[in-house]
């Protein structure tokens, strides 16, 4: 069975028992602040386990993308390292809202993988959760009982808390479970321990490969349980390690999920995978075929890799990959974009989003991969400095602090680092550069650390969101918890009725004040979570229950949705003026500015820029009313011609937004009319990532604000131009300034002519050598031209030049060529440098460094004499 049949079979499995078959969330979660990726099958269904909002259906079933390499759940440190860990994988999944419980998840689980996959009854195993008496939990007898009329009870394991509870993470929902594993040994290797003893053992043929979970609970952030208000039942079933079970494999690798994928490296790199687990250069190629994967799909939903947040994980993913290919592949050129074809051919069918966003992702990966390869071969340049001042100082060890600077700074790997250390006989302090990376740690959790308390709730009453039709509203707080972190002690108000617009869809989260006749709160931000709209306020009330008014800050929501208002028209005119392949891939909508990022490949003319901005203002001045379709189903809103966006879930019904013919999916806030936009300004156009543009732009109030401060500076120039002609007076301007330059320059080259002969007469005899000190107050341009000059004409010498041109100190070091062997001036500049609060560089015969203390130019002087 191919991998594309058992995925397949899995969903008409279970299709033909009543499941509705829904596609795969995006990997990328982009308005849950609980999570970065989707990391297990049940992410997308949190809101249905928690009571939030109503199940599509009380039976689904699906294949969801996940990615564990952060937080809890974190495997990037095993992939490549055994055969069954991954940083992207596929979970099968059937899920039971509130419908079936223990006994059907049991005997469908059963069914499928003995009758329909025909995986031998002898070679499984399950486990039961044991119980917590800290908890105060008892045994699952009920699994248990119903796993005996499927399994032979001695093949029925207790399992630990660890093992067999399941939660999603330091909160939120959980429960017992129930994992199946499979015994993939030979038979010989069965007779001589049995798999009851390899469960849960780490042993790679012996694997965990479907575990069922039976969400009873709510974990609280005080780490206390609840009863969920219904039973569910959340499963997920390894789709790497079922192919490795049902193909005979010992190895997720040496299925098709990932054959095609290392027969491509093997073609490209020349390197032969034989599957050793030890070999670095196997341990390389299933380190890229699985990352390849991971980054793909990432940046097919809409994550750029980026320094920051989700962006970061995912150029940390690549770079990963990059650098073993670099080092055990032997490949200096960029090749991993190569592979977005192969994954293309294999998922395309499963998942559209990789086969329509390919050539996108295949741009960025090379663009990412062209850029590291670039910080390695600068980074080697720095490893050697490094090298060498270590020799120097007579220390056989790398200093910790410089080691990760390199990598934290410059993005070079620690591994390569220690690797060429001892090539030359040197080590890395590892114990060292541990420390330092936990202080990273630390400082990056203070600044990050947040409490969280539970929630306290008032009267039952709705929770609703009313910021479409009104900014202010008459409330009640229907549930309250504090939040402590650096910034002091706050609360998160769940309202009533609610016109605080939570962040998402790129726009930012309304501020502006809870209030009633005794007391006044301000809202710092309103987020969205778990489907509750949370306004943070700086305070507690003495009265919670107490009758609120809620009001918007009506300047920023004005300003905010005119600018979400426009970048629905400023998407539709990108794809008039460039093309069809445009598309939204970012947005940031705020009250000072808009930005949009959108998929084209080369930078946009003078000419576009205008074409577009005038289409715009064109739409803007047309007065075109707002259509506002605020639930209707999503194929509907698609027959309609609305946009939908990779990277985004929408629900069975959607709120579609229109304005004449620009017709998109979106949750914002709009003005009514487009006319309430003003006057649409493109501030600035650039690169974001390969294959993606930048415009951030202005309306509304700013806008006008832009075109004020522009007549101000304009009337000010005038003045002090005394021109109503500003532009001929800068011309004529521009020409004196040039003509003036042209005769400094003069000056200066006949100054430095006569420092020369000065200079060539200063050197001192130092035995077979000569040097010269000298203080000047030359700019570094004249300084390097002389110096240039004295080390080939002068033999045997060393020129050293102190300058203090414009108040900053300089230091410039030639060594003549004969002397190279005994003196490099990179190495002599940087003991100099040390004594102006500086640093610099350069090759063995010209060096330079500047520095900020301008009275160590005298320390330097005396210094650079007893070279």
């Amino acid at each position: 069975m191919t991998s594309q049949e058992i995925r397949q079979k899995f969903l008409d499995y279970f299709k033909s028992k009543d499941h509705l078959i829904v596609p795969s969330a995006p990997i990328v979660l982009k308005d849950d602040p609980t999570l970065m990726f989707s990391n297990s099958g049940m992410t997308q269904f949190k809101d249905f386990f928690l009571g939030y909002k109503t199940p599509t259906a009380p039976r689904i079933a699906d294949t969801q993308k996940c990615l564990r390499v952060s937080g809890k759940h974190n495997d990037l440190d095993d992939v490549g390292r055994d055969t069954y860990h991954h940083t992207m994988f596929e979970m099968l999944g059937n899920w039971s809202f509130g419908d079936y419980f223990k006994k059907d998840a049991i005997a469908f689980a059963w069914e499928l993988l003995t009758e329909v996959f025909g995986i031998p009854k002898e070679n499984l195993y399950v486990t039961i959760f044991e119980g917590d008496a800290s908890e105060n939990l008892e045994r699952d007898q009920d699994a248990y009982d119903f796993w005996k009329s499927h399994i032979s009870e001695d093949r029925i394991i207790n399992g630990n808390k660890k093992d067999n509870f399941w939660e999603m993470g330091e909160s939120g929902p959980c429960g017992p479970c129930s994992e199946i594993h499979v015994d993939l040994r030979s038979e010989e290797e069965k007779a001589k321990v049995s798999g009851l003893d390899l469960v849960n053992n780490d042993h790679p043929q012996v694997v965990e490969v479907w575990n069922l979970v039976f969400m009873e609970f709510n974990r609280k952030a005080d780490k206390s349980l609840e009863k969920l208000p219904a039973q569910h039942v959340d499963t997920g079933m390894g789709f790497e390690r079922l192919c490795m079970a049902l193909q005979g494999k010992s190895s997720n690798y040496d299925t098709d999920v990932f054959t095609p994928l290392i027969a491509k490296v093997e073609e490209l790199s020349g390197k032969k995978y034989t599957g050793i687990l030890e070999d670095e250069k196997d341990i390389a190629i299933r380190v890229v075929v699985d990352h390849i994967r991971a980054v793909a799909f990432a940046i097919a939903d809409g994550q750029l890799p980026s320094n920051g947040g989700a962006g970061y994980v995912i150029r940390r993913i690549l770079r990963r990959g990059i650098s073993y290919s670099y080092r055990f592949l032997g490949m200096k050129e960029p090749f991993l974009y190569k592979l977005v074809a192969v994954l293309q051919e294999q998922m395309g069918p499963f998942f559209p989003e990789i086969e329509k966003q390919g050539k996108l992702v295949a741009e960025v990966i090379k663009s990412e991969e062209d850029s590291f390869l670039k910080t390695i071969e600068n980074g080697l340049i720095r490893v050697e400095k490094l090298i060498q001042q270590t020799i120097a100082d007579n220390s056989k060890v790398l200093p910790s602090e410089e080691v990760f600077e390199l990598y934290d700074t410059y993005g070079f790997p620690d591994d390569l680092t220690r690797i060429i250390a001892e090539e030359k006989g040197l080590t890395i302090d590892q114990d060292g550069f541990k420390a330092e990376m936990e202080k990273q740690k630390l400082r990056s959790k203070a600044d990050s650390a947040q409490k969280v308390y539970d929630w306290v709730t008032l009267e039952e009453r709705s929770e609703n969101f009313v910021g479409y039709d009104q900014i202010e509203a008459e409330t009640y707080i229907t549930r309250y918890r504090k939040v402590e972190n650096k910034d002091g002690e706050f609360y998160q108000v769940v309202l009533s009725n609610s016109p605080f617009y939570p962040e998402g869809g790129g726009q930012v989260g309304d501020k502006g004040v809870l209030e009633n006749a005794t007391e006044n709160f301000e809202v710092l931000e309103t987020k969205k979570e778990n489907g509750l709209i949370i306004s943070l306020i700086n305070g507690l009330p003495k009265d919670a229950g107490a009758v609120f008014y809620a009001k918007v800050d009506a300047a920023d929501r004005k300003n905010s949705q005119a600018n979400h208002s426009v970048t629905h028209l400023l998407h539709e005119a990108l794809r008039e003026v460039l093309g069809t392949h445009v598309e939204q891939k970012g947005s940031y909508v705020g009250p000072d500015y808009l930005r949009f990022d959108f998929s084209h490949f080369n930078k946009m003319t003078e000419e576009e820029l205008a074409l577009v901005e005038e289409k715009v203002n064109h739409k803007i001045k047309e007065s075109i009313a707002l259509q506002e379709f605020r639930s209707i189903p999503i194929q509907e809103a698609l027959d309609k011609g609305a946009m939908a966006l990779f990277g985004e879930k929408y629900g069975d019904n959607v709120r579609m937004i229109q304005f004449g013919s620009s017709k998109e999916l979106c949750g914002g806030t709009h003005v009514k009319n487009t006319i309430e936009i003003g006057h649409f300004k493109i501030v600035s156009e650039g690169s974001a990532a390969a294959g993606i543009r930048r415009i951030e732009a202005i309306s509304g109030d700013k806008s006008d604000e832009y075109f004020k401060n522009l007549e101000n500076q304009i009337t000010e120039l005038s003045q002090l131009l005394k021109s109503k002609d500003v532009v001929k007076s800068i011309e004529k301007l521009i020409e004196e300034n040039a003509s003036l330059k042209a005769e400094v320059e003069g000056f200066k080259k006949e100054k430095a002519k006569g420092e020369i002969g000065e200079w060539k007469n200063a050197y001192e005899q130092k035995g077979n050598k000569q040097l010269l000190v000298k203080k000047t107050s030359l700019d570094a341009g004249s300084v390097k031209d002389i110096v240039f000059q004295l080390k080939r004409e002068i033999p045997a010498s060393v020129t050293i030049i102190l300058s203090d041109a414009d108040g900053k100190p300089m230091i410039t070091v030639g060594v003549s060529d004969d002397l190279a062997a005994d003196y490099q001036a990179g190495t002599i500049v940087k003991d100099l440098a040390k004594e102006i609060q500086g640093g610099g560089g350069g090759n063995p015969g010209f060096a330079t460094a500047g520095g900020k203390n301008l009275d160590g130019l005298e320390n330097a002087y005396q210094k650079a004499l007893t070279i």
